[in-house]
């Protein structure tokens, strides 16, 4: 799902809703009031409902967040705030229960009309909070690697791979984001957030106070208990990530590569260095005429096809033992139950060493079939040797 299929459907339950308010109910409304109430609502709703299936991945992605934010303000005058997000990190379990159930509970008191004045501000200080974050991840894609965030005079042209963090969470795994996107998603609830200060006064309410209260409290011990049976006693009731229970590894990864290697140059996009002059050229007519394009004179950007079958991380899936020789193929392919334990501290001790890597280098050919079609033909041109440093550990025995 994409997030504009995500919105007309929270807009087509916005407007039932509203009309549920007006005619079931039968409550005087304003029209845009109550539609804005219900939309932001829903989609507050919703996306707290996905993080609730999965808190414990929101709490990795506030990790992410914690170190980005150490490493931001350990380089300035701030630096004094920096050691204050590994304690953060800690806590980040915490942190997530309480963010998605506030989330939820905020949606339903927007839908309900529950304490009009509080729930505006809090929407717009949640909305406000939300906006500066993925603000901030999006505008990391402007900072070079070496360069603070703060050293706002040597940021260059916006590069995705600078960004640490290069998904917001903001629906878990069922929608993944891109920072910019979720960036103006945000900046776009900020209006409806400021609307909701001036207008609380005229926001539609369901049944009686007594009632909405019990509504309310209800639904937070509900959630509680919905977000620590979906990491504390169980795994998630509704799973979205790629290694849920039932999924085929070995068989999603080949196909998942297969797929990518499939995949077709399309067009390139060349850029003249001197004049800036950028125009994108069929595969076919570049390979044709591919001596007006020296690379001394123009950039050369390759497009290409998406492939068939969208990467996931399964195909990051790589488990070595401690000499780094591989570990995938006796564990997928083994017939028999695997058991990996998981230990999240060994005890041991580790010294500097080094060792001898090799580097493998590959040539690619573009090469016309029999029936018309190009293919990308890869071959090993060069293995190179060099030495890179490791540590070298010694676990204790009982490790053994």
């Amino acid at each position: 799902m994409t997030l504009t299929i995500l919105l007309f459907r929270v807009a087509i339950a916005a407007i039932i809703l509203t009309l549920i308010t007006k005619y079931v109910l039968k409550k005087e409304i304003n029209w845009i009031t109550s539609f804005l109430q219900n939309f932001c609502g829903a989609l507050f709703v919703f996306s707290g409902k996905v993080k609730a299936d999965d808190p414990l991945g929101t709490a990795y992605k506030m990790v992410d967040y914690f170190d980005q934010f150490e490493s931001v303000f350990a380089e300035t005058w701030m630096s004094f705030i920096a050691p204050l997000f590994p304690i953060l990190s800690e806590y980040s379990i915490g942190f997530s229960v309480l963010m998605i159930i506030f989330e939820i509970v905020l949606g339903l008191m927007l839908i309900i009309g529950h304490k009009p004045k509080f729930t505006a501000w809090a929407f717009f200080l949640l909305v406000l909070f939300f906006t500066a974050l993925t603000g901030f991840t999006y505008l990391t894609g402007y900072v070079p690697g070496d360069v603070n965030f703060f050293d706002f005079a040597n940021w260059g042209i916006y590069d995705a791979t600078n960004m640490k963090v290069t998904d917001c969470g903001c629906f878990g795994d069922y929608i993944k984001l891109e920072p910019k996107t979720s960036f103006f998603k945000d900046v776009f609830l900020l209006f409806p957030s400021v609307y909701f200060l001036f207008v609380s006064k005229t926001f539609h309410n369901w049944f009686s106070h007594n009632i909405r209260s019990f509504l309310v409290a209800g639904t937070t011990l509900a959630l509680l208990f919905y977000c620590l049976s979906n990491y504390v006693w169980d795994i998630p009731r509704v799973d979205y990530r790629p290694f849920k229970t039932s999924v085929n590894i070995g068989k999603t990864m080949k196909l998942e590569q297969d797929a990518l290697a499939n995949v077709q140059i399309t067009d390139y996009k060349v850029t003249n260095k001197v004049t800036g002059e950028s125009k994108t050229i069929p595969y076919a007519t570049y390979l044709g005429n591919y001596k007006d394009y020296p690379t001394d004179e123009w950039e050369l950007d390759q497009i290409s096809s998406e492939p068939t079958i969208p990467t996931t991380k399964l195909s990051d899936f790589d488990i070595t033992t401690a000499d780094y020789s591989p570990l995938n193929e006796a564990i997928l392919e083994n017939e028999k139950p695997v058991l990996l334990i998981l230990a999240y501290e060994l005890y041991g001790t580790g010294s500097p060493a080094s060792r001898v890597v090799n580097d493998t280098i590959y040539s690619r050919d573009t090469l016309l079939r029999g029936d018309g079609t190009i293919y990308i033909d890869k071959n090993i041109k060069e293995v190179k040797s060099r030495t890179e440093p490791y540590v070298d550990y010694q676990w204790k025995d009982y490790y053994v």
